[in-house]
């Protein structure tokens, strides 16, 4: 599928119903969802299991199952937006696996066999410092290679957060589109420069014995 072609479909996807400024619920535009997902799926990382973290309405775990995963988890601890990416999914003809829980709480029972890929867009930290860490640390700690959303200039704190264990590989910019949603926004449409990184866990050396 053609990323144009993507963008199109991700387009129909609802967002949230009543957006929680705490969480930084801000609906992923579809054309950089489509933007991520095409990235991931042209570098082989949307084979097998994708774990979208913070999945809120389900754009990015719907474009990950369109572009072919085997499945897809979406986490999200906000059950009602958990309810709605269901809802889209059926729509679209797909089917994603959608769990209500804290990102940092989420625990993957097994790890055999598995090659798994973490895609998210998650709080920037404008209304709490610090939101982004627990998604970064758990990130890491499921996934092969991780695709994230973060403020322009994170490089150094990103680098930084995930040593010794990743490193990153890529680095796009991107215009993110943020429509008005809140009360103390000033404009219908305000374009944020966020960063498009691609990270993945260190393969550990083995020693011959």
């Amino acid at each position: 599928m053609k990323k144009k072609q993507l963008e199109i479909i991700l387009e129909s996807v609802k967002g949230f119903s009543a957006p929680d400024v705490r969480k930084e619920q801000y609906e992923t535009p579809a054309p950089i969802a489509a933007e991520l997902l095409h990235f991931a799926y042209m570098q082989g990382d949307l084979n097998g299991i994708v774990f979208d973290l913070g999945c809120g309405t389900g754009i990015l775990a719907i474009g990950a199952k369109l572009l072919g995963a085997e499945k897809v988890i979406g986490v999200d601890s906000d059950l009602d937006a958990l309810h709605i990416a269901r809802a889209n999914a059926e729509r679209l003809g797909v089917d994603i696996c959608p769990i209500c829980c804290d990102v940092k709480d989420f625990a993957v029972r097994s790890r055999a066999d598995l090659s798994p890929s973490v895609i998210m867009n998650p709080p920037f930290g404008a209304q709490r410092k610090g939101q982004d860490r627990p998604f970064l640390r758990k990130a890491l700690e499921i996934g092969e290679a991780v695709y994230s959303l973060h403020n322009v200039g994170s490089r150094e704190f990103i680098s930084k957060f995930i040593q010794p264990q990743g490193v990153i590989t890529h680095q796009k910019s991107i215009d993110f589109p943020i429509r008005w949603t809140f009360k103390f926004h000033k404009k219908d449409i305000k374009i944020v420069n966020v960063e498009l990184y691609r990270f993945e866990r260190r393969k550990r050396n083995v020693k011959n014995k």
